[in-house]
């Protein structure tokens, strides 16, 4: 017998949230909590984990779903879907950093529901399939040398990516239609296990281990090393894999 799918609804609408727990529970789904705020929906998350939250994108402020969806983001592995009837850009731009597993519009249809809930939770198992395979790769810098000897493109010391860059390791530069970028050191040394994996994921934990000396590096220090050297790069090269890492394309 398949195992229920707990769910959690933070939202402050009486009348919505309850007919979000009436349809839910109507596919199958178990409602372990119903919230209307942020402090509630935390403390409920902490005792009753769900599989799945969803969370209206405002609640009694306009950034308190987002709020909570950082803070799920940050302290949980749980996928979560926005419940909104925003169509600001200005709130959906802040939504998108926090990468959700789906949007439901309200007023919303039961059947779309449904069907939005089982791709997050698919989306969801099959990142965490992957993450679990690479996370498994631990690179180091011997390692990763012969990744970027075995993509030269001849026997000259030069790894092609991308359109028009191109890595050449003899001197540890990267260079764009030939003109060179200058670079961190760590910034440097990220693009480099980037180039030595193309086509394939660089996770959070491989990037903290590679590229950070020290401890106390976070996903948060990845994700600003990616915004900085996403500034110094011509052209968007670095694709995300929401929830794992990044990487550039083979």
């Amino acid at each position: 017998m398949t195992q229920p799918v707990d769910i959690i609804i933070v939202e402050d609408d009486e009348i919505t949230a309850l007919n979000l727990s009436m349809s839910l529970q109507k596919h199958g789904y178990n409602v372990v909590a119903v919230c209307s705020n942020v402090t509630d929906a935390k403390n409920k998350i902490s005792t009753n984990i769900p599989n799945l939250a969803i969370i209206d994108i405002s609640l009694q402020d306009i950034s308190d779903g987002i709020e909570l969806a950082t803070f799920i983001k940050q302290q949980y592995n749980i996928p979560f879907i926005y419940l909104t009837s925003h169509s600001d850009d200005d709130i959906i731009s802040q939504a998108k950093i926090t990468e959700p597993y789906g949007y439901i519009v309200k007023p919303f249809d039961p059947s779309s529901l449904h069907a939005t809930i089982q791709m997050a939770l698919f989306k969801f198992d099959v990142e965490n399939s992957r993450k679990d395979d690479l996370s498994s790769l631990k690179m180091d810098k011997l390692n990763l040398e012969k990744l970027l000897y075995s993509k030269r493109a001849s026997d000259e010391p030069i790894v092609p990516f991308g359109s028009d860059y191109h890595l050449d390791i003899s001197i540890c530069e990267t260079f764009y239609k030939g003109k060179k970028i200058k670079l961190t050191k760590k910034e440097n040394a990220f693009l480099r296990l980037l180039v030595a994996q193309l086509g394939q994921v660089v996770t959070f934990e491989q990037a903290r281990d590679y590229v950070w000396d020290e401890s106390g590096a976070t996903e948060n220090s990845v994700r600003t090393l990616v915004w900085r050297l996403r500034n110094k790069l011509e052209t968007d090269i670095i694709k995300n894999a929401s929830g794992i890492g990044y990487f550039i394309e083979e």
